[in-house]
């Protein structure tokens, strides 16, 4: 455990920021779900609404740096991939 105040303090911002990072990261998860069931199941119509919001989340994750652009970018390409290829 930390000594000083200064790292107390530290921990402490960086406990809040493990959860709002966790949040996030969670909501990105839930969102490429939804997206995968869409394709599994019988409305890859409603896949292709969901990959819009699905593209905003992870873009704000990105900007918010919880993940990293590259891997922001990754992510969306290969679910954009997904989608178009069961739309066809």
């Amino acid at each position: 455990m930390a000594n000083h105040k200064s790292a107390l303090k530290r921990a402490k911002q960086n406990e809040i920021r493990r959860t709002r990072n966790k949040g996030t990261k969670t909501r990105t998860k839930n969102v490429t779900k939804s997206i995968e069931l869409a394709l599994g199941g019988d409305s890859p119509e409603d896949a292709v609404a969901l990959l819009n919001d699905a593209k905003s989340v992870i873009d704000k994750a990105a900007k918010k740096g919880v993940i990293h652009k590259n891997t922001a970018a990754r992510k969306i390409s290969r679910l954009t991939k997904q989608v178009n290829s069961s739309a066809s």
